[in-house]
């Protein structure tokens, strides 16, 4: 039972700064350039803690096959399942023309790029059917991240390292996420229920990784681990890194540094 405790609280805690992003971002008037700094960092503890936490100790208690097929695996339905929620940003015609109003973004480049960067570029004229986009883009993520946090309570209690780097990259999402749906005219009741909802998902989504894997084999579960770790691995080349580009430029390299530095001590010292 303390187990399974400890995986609802890792749940509860790396989702819980989505809702803590949205807070700040629906009361407070974040500047772009600042939320970008704190997705680079984000990018930054999540690949330290991949590279530590995640794909080392998959190879090294399940073997390197598992960990290469799950690795492999993770970044492709990652990029999959991202290209069609990007695509969504299209008129049913196939037009390439963004749902919102012409001009929203650059058409003929909308169905490359990341649901989450075209939602934050759309500006208010296509805000009116992101919220899907944002619920759906963020459990892509959020559900494997959940089920290593659950895992990481069966190898040993919570991970602070796994858990810490997940509530890091949450955060950012939650805040900029918000902060676009304010600017379109979203009611904070639905902003609310939103991510009420989608960090509830990922208690649950940690509970289960705990409990339907006691009984799993070590291959198994690397197998698991190494989806789940490739998965975030694209997400973030594919759009915290170039987000936090897109507003910080050179530093972004620098606030990644900081962010892999902070994480891989962290690894160290715990």
């Amino acid at each position: 039972m303390d187990g399974l405790w400890l995986a609802a609280l890792s749940g509860l805690i790396g989702g819980g700064t989505l809702l803590v992003g949205a807070a700040v971002a629906w009361f407070v008037d974040i500047p772009q350039r600042i939320v970008a700094g704190i997705m680079a960092v984000g990018a930054g503890v999540l690949i330290s803690t991949l590279a530590f936490e995640l794909v080392q100790e998959a190879a090294d208690d399940g073997g390197l096959i598992p960990t290469t097929f799950g690795f492999l695996g993770g970044a492709i339905l990652y990029i999959v399942a991202d290209q069609l929620i990007s695509r969504r940003r299209k008129k049913p015609n196939g037009s390439g023309a963004p749902v919102g109003g012409v001009g929203a973004v650059d058409a003929p480049d909308v169905q490359d790029v990341p649901a989450s960067i075209v939602t934050r570029r759309a500006g208010t004229g296509a805000i009116g059917g992101a919220g899907l986009v944002i619920a759906v883009g963020a459990l892509i993520d959020g559900i494997p991240e959940s089920i290593v946090m659950g895992l990481s309570v069966l190898q040993g209690g919570i991970s602070i390292p796994i858990v810490a780097a997940i509530a890091i990259s949450n955060f950012p999402e939650g805040l900029g996420s918000t902060a676009a749906l304010k600017r379109g005219g979203t009611g904070g009741r639905y902003v609310a229920l939103l991510w009420s909802g989608i960090a509830l998902i990922t208690v649950i989504a940690s509970v289960l990784g705990y409990v339907a894997f006691q009984s799993a084999s070590p291959s198994l579960i690397a197998l698991i681990t190494t989806i789940a770790a490739g998965g975030l691995l694209a997400m973030v080349c594919n759009t915290m890194i170039p987000e936090a580009f897109d507003e910080q430029h050179a530093l972004t390299g620098l606030w990644a540094t900081i962010g892999f530095l902070g994480a891989f001590l962290l690894h160290e010292l715990t």
